[in-house]
Protein backbone atom coordinates (compact mmCIF):
# COMPACT_ATOMS: atom_id res chain seq x y z
CA UNK A 1 0.00 0.00 0.00
CA UNK A 2 2.88 2.53 1.07
CA UNK A 3 4.22 1.01 -2.11
CA UNK A 4 1.47 2.28 -4.77
CA UNK A 5 1.39 5.28 -2.52
CA UNK A 6 4.62 6.58 -3.32
CA UNK A 7 4.05 5.73 -6.70
CA UNK A 8 1.44 7.45 -7.20
CA UNK A 9 2.70 10.64 -5.43
CA UNK A 10 5.72 10.30 -7.70
CA UNK A 11 3.45 10.29 -10.92
CA UNK A 12 1.42 13.02 -9.77
CA UNK A 13 5.10 15.26 -9.34
CA UNK A 14 5.92 14.64 -12.50
CA UNK A 15 2.65 15.02 -14.10
CA UNK A 16 2.44 18.34 -12.85
CA UNK A 17 6.14 19.52 -13.60
CA UNK A 18 5.66 17.97 -17.16
CA UNK A 19 2.27 19.82 -17.31
CA UNK A 20 3.89 23.03 -16.19
CA UNK A 21 6.74 22.37 -18.51
CA UNK A 22 4.53 22.22 -21.09
CA UNK A 23 2.81 25.75 -20.18
CA UNK A 24 6.34 27.45 -19.76
CA UNK A 25 6.99 26.39 -23.74
CA UNK A 26 3.72 27.81 -24.70
CA UNK A 27 3.68 31.01 -23.10
CA UNK A 28 7.94 31.70 -23.77
CA UNK A 29 8.33 34.27 -26.72
CA UNK A 30 9.66 33.05 -29.49
CA UNK A 31 12.86 34.68 -30.97
CA UNK A 32 11.83 34.43 -34.26
CA UNK A 33 9.10 34.45 -36.73
CA UNK A 34 5.78 31.78 -35.65
CA UNK A 35 3.25 32.04 -38.28
CA UNK A 36 1.25 29.72 -36.83
CA UNK A 37 1.60 32.00 -33.45
CA UNK A 38 0.98 35.15 -35.57
CA UNK A 39 -1.85 34.15 -37.64
CA UNK A 40 -3.42 32.79 -34.72
CA UNK A 41 -3.08 36.26 -33.15
CA UNK A 42 -4.45 38.19 -35.60
CA UNK A 43 -7.53 35.77 -36.36
CA UNK A 44 -7.74 36.65 -32.86
CA UNK A 45 -8.01 40.18 -32.14
CA UNK A 46 -9.88 40.95 -35.42
CA UNK A 47 -12.70 38.40 -34.13
CA UNK A 48 -12.95 39.73 -30.69
CA UNK A 49 -13.10 43.12 -31.64
CA UNK A 50 -15.72 42.26 -34.66
CA UNK A 51 -17.75 40.85 -31.71
CA UNK A 52 -16.92 43.19 -29.69
CA UNK A 53 -18.48 46.14 -31.39
CA UNK A 54 -21.35 43.85 -32.97
CA UNK A 55 -22.20 42.98 -29.58
CA UNK A 56 -22.10 47.04 -28.37
CA UNK A 57 -24.47 47.63 -31.22
CA UNK A 58 -26.72 45.05 -30.17
CA UNK A 59 -26.85 45.54 -26.68
CA UNK A 60 -25.77 49.22 -25.99
CA UNK A 61 -26.75 51.49 -28.84
CA UNK A 62 -30.04 49.51 -30.43
CA UNK A 63 -31.41 51.02 -27.13
CA UNK A 64 -31.12 54.46 -28.61
CA UNK A 65 -32.27 56.47 -31.52
CA UNK A 66 -29.47 56.79 -34.67
CA UNK A 67 -28.87 60.41 -36.01
CA UNK A 68 -26.75 61.67 -38.21
CA UNK A 69 -23.15 62.58 -37.91
CA UNK A 70 -22.44 64.60 -34.78
CA UNK A 71 -19.34 66.18 -32.68
CA UNK A 72 -19.93 66.75 -28.89
CA UNK A 73 -17.68 68.66 -26.48
CA UNK A 74 -17.67 67.00 -23.36
CA UNK A 75 -14.04 67.82 -22.15
CA UNK A 76 -15.32 69.39 -18.48
CA UNK A 77 -17.52 66.20 -17.68
CA UNK A 78 -16.92 63.74 -14.97
CA UNK A 79 -13.83 66.54 -14.17
CA UNK A 80 -11.96 64.46 -16.76
CA UNK A 81 -12.32 61.27 -15.15
CA UNK A 82 -13.48 59.52 -18.29
CA UNK A 83 -10.92 60.61 -20.39
CA UNK A 84 -8.08 59.21 -18.16
CA UNK A 85 -9.88 55.96 -18.66
CA UNK A 86 -9.70 56.32 -22.20
CA UNK A 87 -5.72 56.95 -21.77
CA UNK A 88 -5.44 53.93 -19.59
CA UNK A 89 -7.72 52.12 -21.64
CA UNK A 90 -5.72 52.76 -25.46
CA UNK A 91 -2.04 51.97 -23.32
CA UNK A 92 -3.38 48.78 -21.92
CA UNK A 93 -5.33 47.59 -25.07
CA UNK A 94 -1.97 48.50 -27.16
CA UNK A 95 0.44 47.09 -24.44
CA UNK A 96 -1.85 43.74 -24.85
CA UNK A 97 -1.25 44.19 -28.51
CA UNK A 98 2.41 44.22 -28.81
CA UNK A 99 2.84 41.65 -26.12
CA UNK A 100 0.74 39.32 -28.18
CA UNK A 101 2.65 39.77 -31.44
CA UNK A 102 6.27 39.97 -29.29
CA UNK A 103 4.99 36.48 -28.38
CA UNK A 104 4.50 35.09 -31.86
CA UNK A 105 8.05 36.39 -32.71
CA UNK A 106 7.58 39.91 -35.27
CA UNK A 107 9.53 41.89 -35.17
CA UNK A 108 9.84 44.99 -32.94
CA UNK A 109 8.92 47.32 -35.61
CA UNK A 110 5.49 45.46 -36.70
CA UNK A 111 4.67 45.30 -32.90
CA UNK A 112 4.63 48.91 -33.11
CA UNK A 113 2.49 49.59 -35.93
CA UNK A 114 0.18 46.61 -36.13
CA UNK A 115 0.35 45.58 -32.25
CA UNK A 116 0.59 49.07 -29.93
CA UNK A 117 -2.38 50.46 -31.92
CA UNK A 118 -4.61 48.11 -31.52
CA UNK A 119 -5.96 50.21 -28.44
CA UNK A 120 -6.46 53.15 -30.55
CA UNK A 121 -8.06 51.59 -33.68
CA UNK A 122 -10.86 49.88 -31.97
CA UNK A 123 -11.26 52.81 -29.33
CA UNK A 124 -11.89 55.05 -32.80
CA UNK A 125 -14.28 52.59 -34.17
CA UNK A 126 -16.20 53.24 -30.56
CA UNK A 127 -16.09 56.64 -30.89
CA UNK A 128 -17.53 56.84 -34.41
CA UNK A 129 -20.01 54.39 -33.00
CA UNK A 130 -21.42 57.26 -30.66
CA UNK A 131 -20.93 59.84 -33.47
CA UNK A 132 -23.93 58.20 -35.00
CA UNK A 133 -25.76 58.32 -31.85
CA UNK A 134 -28.77 60.70 -30.55
CA UNK A 135 -27.82 59.91 -26.95
CA UNK A 136 -23.85 60.44 -27.66
CA UNK A 137 -21.76 61.92 -29.78
CA UNK A 138 -18.18 61.74 -31.67
CA UNK A 139 -15.85 63.21 -29.02
CA UNK A 140 -12.72 64.84 -29.83
CA UNK A 141 -10.78 64.70 -26.59
CA UNK A 142 -11.67 61.45 -26.16
CA UNK A 143 -9.73 60.87 -29.50
CA UNK A 144 -6.97 62.76 -27.97
CA UNK A 145 -7.27 61.24 -24.82
CA UNK A 146 -6.84 57.31 -27.01
CA UNK A 147 -3.69 58.99 -29.18
CA UNK A 148 -2.31 59.97 -25.48
CA UNK A 149 -2.46 56.21 -24.30
CA UNK A 150 -1.37 54.74 -27.62
CA UNK A 151 1.41 57.47 -27.63
CA UNK A 152 3.10 56.73 -24.43
CA UNK A 153 3.60 53.31 -24.80
CA UNK A 154 4.96 53.69 -28.31
CA UNK A 155 7.07 57.16 -27.10
CA UNK A 156 8.64 54.88 -24.50
CA UNK A 157 9.34 52.24 -26.93
CA UNK A 158 11.02 54.30 -29.08
CA UNK A 159 12.98 56.08 -26.64
CA UNK A 160 13.78 53.64 -23.64
CA UNK A 161 12.69 50.29 -25.65
CA UNK A 162 11.48 49.75 -22.16
CA UNK A 163 8.24 50.88 -20.46
CA UNK A 164 9.42 52.64 -17.46
CA UNK A 165 6.14 54.68 -17.08
CA UNK A 166 3.03 52.33 -16.23
CA UNK A 167 -0.62 53.28 -16.78
CA UNK A 168 -2.28 51.26 -13.63
CA UNK A 169 -6.04 51.40 -12.19
CA UNK A 170 -7.36 51.10 -8.83
CA UNK A 171 -10.63 51.15 -7.08
CA UNK A 172 -12.99 51.32 -4.03
CA UNK A 173 -17.03 51.50 -3.46
CA UNK A 174 -18.11 54.96 -2.82
CA UNK A 175 -21.76 55.93 -1.39
CA UNK A 176 -22.79 57.72 -4.71
CA UNK A 177 -23.22 54.64 -6.99
CA UNK A 178 -26.41 53.77 -4.44
CA UNK A 179 -27.98 57.16 -5.49
CA UNK A 180 -27.60 56.75 -9.20
CA UNK A 181 -26.93 52.93 -9.57
CA UNK A 182 -28.69 53.38 -14.00
CA UNK A 183 -25.47 55.74 -13.96
CA UNK A 184 -23.03 54.64 -11.68
CA UNK A 185 -23.12 51.14 -11.39
CA UNK A 186 -25.91 48.21 -9.47
CA UNK A 187 -23.71 46.35 -7.89
CA UNK A 188 -19.95 45.78 -7.64
CA UNK A 189 -19.05 44.47 -11.14
CA UNK A 190 -21.14 47.55 -12.68
CA UNK A 191 -19.59 50.08 -10.08
CA UNK A 192 -15.84 49.03 -10.60
CA UNK A 193 -16.45 50.26 -14.17
CA UNK A 194 -18.88 53.27 -13.77
CA UNK A 195 -18.46 54.57 -10.99
CA UNK A 196 -15.72 57.50 -11.49
CA UNK A 197 -15.81 58.16 -7.44
CA UNK A 198 -13.94 55.19 -6.95
CA UNK A 199 -11.21 55.41 -9.35
CA UNK A 200 -8.49 56.19 -9.46
CA UNK A 201 -5.52 56.24 -12.41
CA UNK A 202 -2.12 55.91 -11.68
CA UNK A 203 1.36 56.93 -13.53
CA UNK A 204 3.68 54.77 -12.16
CA UNK A 205 7.06 55.57 -12.31
CA UNK A 206 9.63 52.83 -12.09
CA UNK A 207 12.66 54.43 -9.65
CA UNK A 208 15.49 52.73 -10.93
CA UNK A 209 15.15 52.97 -14.47
CA UNK A 210 16.25 56.75 -13.66
CA UNK A 211 17.41 57.21 -10.98
CA UNK A 212 19.95 53.50 -10.17
CA UNK A 213 20.46 53.44 -6.51
CA UNK A 214 21.66 50.04 -5.15
CA UNK A 215 19.61 49.85 -2.02
CA UNK A 216 15.87 50.20 -3.70
CA UNK A 217 14.46 47.01 -5.49
CA UNK A 218 14.40 47.14 -9.45
CA UNK A 219 10.64 46.40 -8.94
CA UNK A 220 9.90 49.15 -6.88
CA UNK A 221 8.30 52.33 -8.49
CA UNK A 222 6.96 55.78 -7.23
CA UNK A 223 3.13 56.52 -8.31
CA UNK A 224 1.15 59.60 -8.98
CA UNK A 225 -2.73 59.43 -8.89
CA UNK A 226 -5.79 61.52 -9.91
CA UNK A 227 -9.26 60.88 -8.56
CA UNK A 228 -12.57 62.89 -8.31
CA UNK A 229 -15.57 62.74 -6.22
CA UNK A 230 -19.05 63.75 -5.00
CA UNK A 231 -20.03 63.62 -8.87
CA UNK A 232 -23.59 62.38 -9.29
CA UNK A 233 -23.51 63.70 -13.10
CA UNK A 234 -21.17 64.26 -15.96
CA UNK A 235 -21.97 67.98 -16.16
CA UNK A 236 -21.92 69.90 -12.95
CA UNK A 237 -24.55 71.99 -13.51
CA UNK A 238 -27.30 69.45 -14.29
CA UNK A 239 -30.64 71.15 -12.38
CA UNK A 240 -31.42 67.79 -11.48
CA UNK A 241 -28.93 67.39 -9.08
CA UNK A 242 -27.79 70.78 -7.74
CA UNK A 243 -24.93 71.45 -5.08
CA UNK A 244 -22.61 68.63 -5.91
CA UNK A 245 -19.31 68.79 -3.81
CA UNK A 246 -17.28 67.83 -7.19
CA UNK A 247 -13.63 67.97 -6.22
CA UNK A 248 -10.02 66.59 -8.00
CA UNK A 249 -7.92 64.60 -6.02
CA UNK A 250 -3.88 63.88 -6.73
CA UNK A 251 -1.84 61.35 -5.20
CA UNK A 252 1.39 60.16 -4.28
CA UNK A 253 2.17 56.97 -3.38
CA UNK A 254 4.58 54.00 -4.23
CA UNK A 255 3.72 50.72 -6.41
CA UNK A 256 5.78 47.60 -7.19
CA UNK A 257 6.23 46.99 -11.15
CA UNK A 258 5.32 42.92 -11.49
CA UNK A 259 7.33 42.33 -14.54
CA UNK A 260 10.46 43.12 -13.16
CA UNK A 261 10.16 40.57 -10.46
CA UNK A 262 12.81 38.05 -11.46
CA UNK A 263 11.59 34.52 -12.53
CA UNK A 264 12.39 31.93 -14.98
CA UNK A 265 8.54 30.67 -14.84
CA UNK A 266 6.83 32.04 -18.10
CA UNK A 267 3.33 31.21 -16.50
CA UNK A 268 4.35 33.85 -13.91
CA UNK A 269 5.84 36.16 -16.33
CA UNK A 270 2.22 36.07 -17.55
CA UNK A 271 0.26 36.31 -14.63
CA UNK A 272 2.28 39.23 -13.42
CA UNK A 273 1.48 40.47 -17.13
CA UNK A 274 -1.88 40.57 -16.63
CA UNK A 275 -2.01 41.69 -12.76
CA UNK A 276 0.65 44.63 -13.90
CA UNK A 277 -2.76 47.18 -14.60
CA UNK A 278 -4.11 47.15 -11.52
CA UNK A 279 -1.81 49.68 -8.33
CA UNK A 280 -0.96 47.65 -5.19
CA UNK A 281 -2.21 49.44 -2.60
CA UNK A 282 0.44 51.23 -0.19
CA UNK A 283 0.60 54.30 1.95
CA UNK A 284 -0.71 57.34 0.23
CA UNK A 285 -1.25 60.80 0.33
CA UNK A 286 -3.63 62.81 -1.17
CA UNK A 287 -4.01 66.49 -1.61
CA UNK A 288 -7.56 67.39 -3.11
CA UNK A 289 -8.59 70.68 -4.79
CA UNK A 290 -9.60 72.34 -1.38
CA UNK A 291 -6.13 72.05 -0.29
CA UNK A 292 -6.89 69.20 1.84
CA UNK A 293 -4.06 67.36 2.88
CA UNK A 294 -4.67 63.00 3.83
CA UNK A 295 -2.94 59.87 4.49
CA UNK A 296 -4.14 56.34 3.98
CA UNK A 297 -2.23 53.46 5.63
CA UNK A 298 -3.34 51.44 2.56
CA UNK A 299 -4.87 52.73 -0.36
CA UNK A 300 -6.71 51.30 -3.30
Amino acid sequence: MRKRFFVLLAFLFLSVTYSQSGINRFLKPSDTLNTSRRNAVVISEVSLATLTLLGLNQLWYADYTKSSFKTVNDSREWRQMDKFGHVFSSYQLGRLGANALNWAGVGRKDQLIYGSTLGLGFLTAVEIMDGFSDEWGFSWADMAANAMGTGLYVGQELLWRDQRLLLKYSFHRTDFAQVRPNVLGDGLAEEFLKDYNGQTYWLSANINSFLKLDFIPDWLNLAFGYGADGMLTGNPNDPSFENQQRISQYYLSLDIDLSRIKTKSHLLKTIFDVLNVIKVPFPTLELNSQGQLKGYILYF
